[in-house]
């Protein structure tokens, strides 16, 4: 095979599609314009970094379509998951990993793997012939972006995504704070005390609300629109839509019981995860938020156990834009007026660092298997991945897509089975096995 394959950007989903069309055998060239041109919202040079989160959510993949699509990733060699595995985290039912840790290990496998080349070049229009994977992800560069919209003569969607803060360990208070996942959830001590939990009483609650609504914001820049995806929604956009709201999510007082008040009941908890190996760092689940600098640092430190807290990294926000996938992909991720683009990751409306990066896994295996002149099969809609294919290249209305994360809404009902709340630990088992059987027959294809 004399051909190249190119790939343009080095996230999760130009990674894993760089080592998915390297291990078949073909010359990758990977584009990732990092460090020579950077991003507001990436602090380093190395590939596959983790922006957002350091968590890739649950690892069940028999009641859980996230976990899921770990397993189906893993059975296809997945580069992503094996160094997520490598470097993983205590965090309950969750797999997370030490960031830094896993994009080095990710770096290192691409950068010393004899099909691939490494160029730090940025592609500023889309080129004309050749096989080509776009995954720029949702920090596409405004040359690019205006590129495709040329080409695909639609406006791409957008959305802004929010970045949680990041605390120094030894600056938590932990005579008000304590270790425990959320019903003690886990099969180890680590795992079951992955959490770090901050209480409030109702008085507090209720302060830390009003300040939050008063907080300055980061205003939008013009022709901007605040289309939040609803799981990254910062968390001032939740308290907006009502003041019980934090409480029924990110704050849910529920599964938890603090040792050093053992008998009174929280009546909002603020949980920290685990961000590093070394326990140094931590991460306000679900605090992703669009506040400014110095009203972001007032306004956590209200949060008992935070009132001295020192921020390794404060929130921001950012656009995200990616294509209206179901009007302008086939189902084989490329670009219907240019077939010999295909586009991963995030950019082609799907959320999630897994999801991004399996959207990776099947563009780096389609774009091999047609320059070697081979047709794989269709990937079965039973499947995670082929229910997230299937969700953007065809099954969502074109006229309201908006980036979705893997869930098993997406996946065709299992017949015969109880509906409702009370069947759905039996009905998910019946998704997984058959989602399981089903992609070791495609890989096996």
């Amino acid at each position: 095979m004399t051909q190249t394959l190119n790939i343009v950007g080095g996230g999760l989903a130009g990674s894993e599609a760089a080592w998915q069309a390297a291990r078949a055998g073909a010359k990758v060239v990977l584009h990732e314009m990092r460090p020579a041109t950077g991003t507001f919202a990436h602090q380093t040079g190395k590939l596959a970094e983790m922006v957002c989160s350091n968590s890739f959510r649950s690892d069940d993949d028999e009641q859980n379509a996230v976990g899921l699509l770990h397993w189906e990733m893993r059975q296809a060699g997945g580069l992503i998951m094996s160094m997520a595995d490598a470097h993983r985290l205590p965090a309950g039912g969750a797999l997370a990993v030490d960031r830094e840790a896993f994009s080095a290990a990710v770096t290192e496998k691409l950068i010393h793997h004899p099909n691939i080349t490494l160029q730090t070049t940025e592609l500023k229009n889309l080129p004309g012939d050749g096989s080509w994977i776009i995954a720029t992800g949702p920090l596409t560069s405004a040359p690019l972006g205006e590129a495709l919209r040329a080409e695909t003569g639609a406006e791409a969607l957008a959305f802004f995504d929010a970045i949680a803060p990041i605390v120094y360990a030894d600056s938590i208070d932990m005579e008000k704070a304590w270790f425990q996942s959320r019903y003690d959830k886990g099969e180890t001590p680590q795992e079951r005390t992955a959490y770090l939990n901050c209480p409030m009483d109702r008085d507090q609650y209720e302060a830390f609300i009003d300040a939050l609504l008063a907080a300055d914001k980061t205003e939008f820049h013009a022709g901007e629109t605040a289309g939040y995806f609803n799981g990254c929604l910062p968390i001032e956009v939740m308290a907006e839509r009502g003041r019980e709201t934090l409480r029924h999510g990110p704050m849910k007082p529920v599964g938890l019981t603090n040792p050093h008040q053992p008998q009174v009941k929280p009546h909002a908890v603020v949980q920290l995860r685990r961000d590093n190996a070394l326990g140094t760092l931590f991460n306000i689940v679900g605090f992703q938020t669009k506040m400014k600098y110095g009203a972001q640092a007032a306004v956590f430190k209200m949060i008992p156990g935070l009132e001295n807290a020192r921020f390794a990294r404060l929130g921001g926000i950012h656009r995200n834009t990616f294509l209206n996938a179901p009007t302008l992909l086939d189902d084989r991720l490329r670009l219907k007026s240019r077939p010999n683009l295909r586009f991963a990751g995030q950019i082609t409306g799907v959320e999630g660092y897994v999801e991004s990066a399996a959207m990776g896994l099947l563009a780096g295996r389609l774009a091999v298997a047609e320059m070697q002149g081979r047709t794989l099969p269709p990937i079965p809609h039973v499947t995670a991945t082929g229910a997230l294919l299937h969700h953007i290249t065809g099954g969502a209305d074109a006229k309201s897509f908006q980036p979705m994360n893997v869930n098993f809404g997406l996946f065709p009902p299992v017949e015969g089975l109880r509906g409702g709340r009370r069947g759905r630990r039996d009905r998910y088992k019946a998704y997984t096995d058959r989602a399981k059987a089903a992609w070791l027959e495609w890989l096996a294809a």
